[in-house]
């Protein structure tokens, strides 16, 4: 019964953080669609030394796109194999991406002028981006409210799957191989009792 609980907890733990993972797929995407228009604009790399200034928000937005990808993947590492060390380190990696998304959050709907908190966007794509999420608004937030939701359901079911601990079973072969090996004799070319060469003179007559 304990087996079919966390294989069931496994399997909506890889669910949920798939959607991190089809969100960060998404935001590297856009990164290099913003990179091809930056290199159009500019006939630079953004990654090359130049007179412009620094396009960040195409750094910040690859950069968090990659981040989601990694932790999508060591989220599905540790939902598969339920090592110990994998999961405290999934785990205090959403805890902290978490937290920042709170933080940037909280910004944006508190202070009204969020954006002097931010660099210039020499790119213009800041603005795009508010322009769009202004025309779809419910949209955007339905997205958004889907991927915190899957980042949350992801943490929480990763400290539930640590809690339960790993798969017992896997255990079991291992140590019954422990267990035969301990009632081998210590000498393997011991001979074998029924060739035992014996002294005559000690041989009962019959």
């Amino acid at each position: 019964m304990g087996s079919l609980i966390r294989s069931f907890f496994q399997s909506l733990m890889k669910m949920f953080n798939a959607i991190v993972g089809m969100a960060g797929i998404a935001m590297v995407i856009y990164s290099l669609w913003m990179i091809r228009v930056w290199q159009k604009q500019t006939g630079q790399s953004p990654f090359d030394d130049s007179d412009y200034p620094v396009p960040w928000f195409i750094y910040t937005f690859l950069g968090l796109g990659v981040t989601f990808c990694v932790i999508t993947c060591s989220g599905h590492i540790a939902a598969e194999t339920l090592n110990g060390c994998c999961l405290y380190l999934y785990i205090m990696f959403m805890f902290l991406l978490l937290v920042l998304e709170g933080v940037i959050t909280a910004d944006v709907f508190l202070n009204r002028k969020w954006e002097q908190d931010f660099p210039k966007d020499a790119t213009g794509n800041l603005h795009e981006l508010k322009v769009f999420i202004g025309q779809n608004f419910d949209f955007c937030k339905w997205i958004g409210l889907s991927i915190l939701a899957g980042q949350g359901l992801s943490f929480l079911l990763s400290v539930v799957l640590k809690a339960l601990g790993p798969h017992r079973d896997r255990y079991y072969d291992s140590d019954e191989e422990s267990y035969a090996a301990s009632r081998r004799p210590l000498l393997r070319n011991s001979a074998d009792p029924s060739h035992l060469v014996v002294d005559p003179r000690y041989v009962p007559k019959k």
